[in-house]
């Protein structure tokens, strides 16, 4: 199976208008366009019933001390944990493209809504828990919000968007979902997977001049 995208080549920098934060001249960073990217697929294996999406950042500091304060660094041996952007299940066996901004457009302070169809279905993003206690941004976080890495990391963020074609049609999972949930839900079910990397950094020192 293969998977690619008309917004971004696999390895390179995801463009601003895909994340949930980008440079600032005044307060270091602004909210972004927050665009879902495009991506299509191909060579789907026979028998292939619906398909599962996961985006999610392995770079993110498990420690917040040091995260986004004026005069600190956020080293890049700090120990880095996940952070799902994406989960999509129950996309159906017949589709071969998601189109850009189809499922986000914009950021949505409280997070976006769950899709109202039967299929496909929109698991919670780690922004959930990110602004939990905020009380103008706490709320469910469904569907897909892009990259907000911390502006003082000194470590470039890695975002893998992971296509599963499974031999299920139904993801066995319900409520409020996440990406470590499906992860597990479709062990067994997985007839082929399918990635693709991005980069992006809010970091002055990392970005191309």
């Amino acid at each position: 199976m293969r998977l690619s995208s008309q917004s971004f080549a696999d390895g390179q920098a995801i463009p601003s208008q895909f994340a949930f934060c980008k440079p600032a001249a005044v307060g270091h960073v602004a909210l972004s366009d927050n665009r879902n990217p495009q991506l299509s697929w191909s060579e789907v294996p026979a028998g292939a019933r619906s398909f599962v999406l996961i985006c999610h950042d392995p770079d993110v500091p498990s420690s917040a001390e040091d995260v986004n304060r004026d005069g600190r660094v956020v080293p890049a041996e700090l120990p880095r944990v996940d952070f799902y952007h994406w989960v999509l299940v129950d996309i159906p066996a017949d589709w071969s493209e998601i189109a850009a901004a189809s499922m986000s457009a914009g950021v949505t302070p409280r997070g976006k809504p769950a899709l109202p169809g039967p299929a496909p279905r929109h698991g919670i993003n780690d922004y959930t828990a990110w602004f939990k206690g905020d009380q103008d941004m706490e709320g469910p976080y469904h569907g897909y919000d892009g990259p907000c890495p911390p502006w003082n990391d000194a470590l470039l963020h890695h975002y893998t968007f992971t296509l599963y074609a499974l031999d299920i049609a139904r993801c066995p999972v319900d409520g409020a979902f996440g990406g470590a949930q499906v992860r597990e839900a479709i062990a067994g079910h997985v007839l082929a997977q399918a990635s693709l990397t991005g980069t992006y950094t809010l970091n002055p020192a990392l970005r191309p001049r």
